[in-house]
């Protein structure tokens, strides 16, 4: 089914659940992809905001949710691990049919307030490469320990916070271990290089996030690899980029991923942050002096030494 024949439902249209009966009230469209519609929504009777899929197939929108259930799970079996976490590393609120539109599936999640990958990092500069990869490395890897690959690795994908928390926002692309990826971007596909197949494994990701960690630091170059011909199109011509890269511990780190050298993606995630993390570290904005605590400060200096003079003086 097209998107063509899904309009989106206008601002406060009020998605009823069939099943649960909540209602959630729409805010605005966040985006449309092929398997579904997200909106921004207010759940009624609450302040929190969340995001609603509404899907197009419900088998497909089935196997989402699946994923998405599998984390949830995995998250709830480590308390101890949960408790350190962000309340927002809740994954599924809830699952449910909208009974007023032909009873089309839709599922509520977290809301990831933030910006996508490559608007983050033209706006604070690449530094912050080592700690937001380090973020979705793990993201990958958590999804890798519950029998998943993500698949559909892209900049797009990626919503990254003020503070350089970075989160994986479609999984529509999501497929089981060894089985085909269900939803790929060209230049992130290990395929579209020659460089292997296409079934699911932790590899394919890895690859991903190297071509994704290419393109956000030379996407002219990697543009210029993708025209070639199929047939002369290989993983060679990504490695020159990878060792054109100033920062050689980075580049040795994308070789080693376009290559499948990794033993997983908890390996992939162990050395990034021993090596590249730990000399790419950024303070984020937020964390700067506040004005207020400057100029506290000076005027403690400044009462400090007026006493000083107080004394000596008599």
């Amino acid at each position: 089914m097209g998107m063509s024949s899904n309009p989106p439902y206008p601002l406060g249209t009020v998605i009823t659940g069939k099943w649960r009966g909540n209602r959630y009230v729409i805010q605005r469209l966040l985006g449309r992809g092929a398997n579904g519609t997200v909106y921004l929504v207010q759940r009624q009777g609450r302040r929190e905001y969340y995001a609603l899929k509404i899907g197009y197939d419900a088998l497909d929108l089935q196997s989402e949710i699946n994923v998405l259930t599998s984390l949830q799970s995995r998250r709830k079996r480590n308390e101890y691990r949960a408790q350190r976490e962000s309340p927002l590393s809740s994954y599924l609120l809830e699952a449910d049919d909208y009974r007023e539109d032909d009873n089309k599936p839709f599922y509520v999640m977290r809301y990831v307030q933030g910006r996508p990958l490559h608007h983050f990092l033209s706006k604070n500069g690449p530094d912050w490469l080592g700690l937001v990869g380090l973020k979705l490395l793990d993201k990958l890897r958590r999804l890798h320990e519950c029998g998943f690959v993500f698949g559909d690795l892209k900049p797009e994908n990626v919503m990254v916070s003020d503070v350089g928390e970075a989160e994986l926002i479609d999984f529509g692309g999501a497929s089981p271990m060894g089985r085909s990826v269900k939803q790929f971007t060209e230049w992130h596909d290990r395929g579209f290089w020659n460089a292997g197949s296409r079934t699911g494994d932790e590899a394919y990701d890895l690859f991903a996030f190297a071509v994704l960690c290419l393109r956000l630091l030379n996407e002219p170059g990697l543009k210029s690899a993708a025209l070639q011909l199929p047939q002369t199109r290989s993983v060679d011509e990504l490695l020159k980029l990878a060792r054109s890269l100033p920062d050689k511990k980075l580049s040795s780190w994308i070789c080693h991923a376009l290559k499948g050298g990794f033993n997983g993606s908890a390996e992939a995630m162990e050395i990034w942050k021993n090596h590249i993390y730990g000399s790419r570290k950024a303070r984020p904005e937020h964390m700067a002096t506040p004005r207020w605590l400057k100029n506290a400060f000076g005027l403690s200096l400044f009462m400090l030494a007026f006493t000083i003079y107080w004394l000596l003086r008599f």
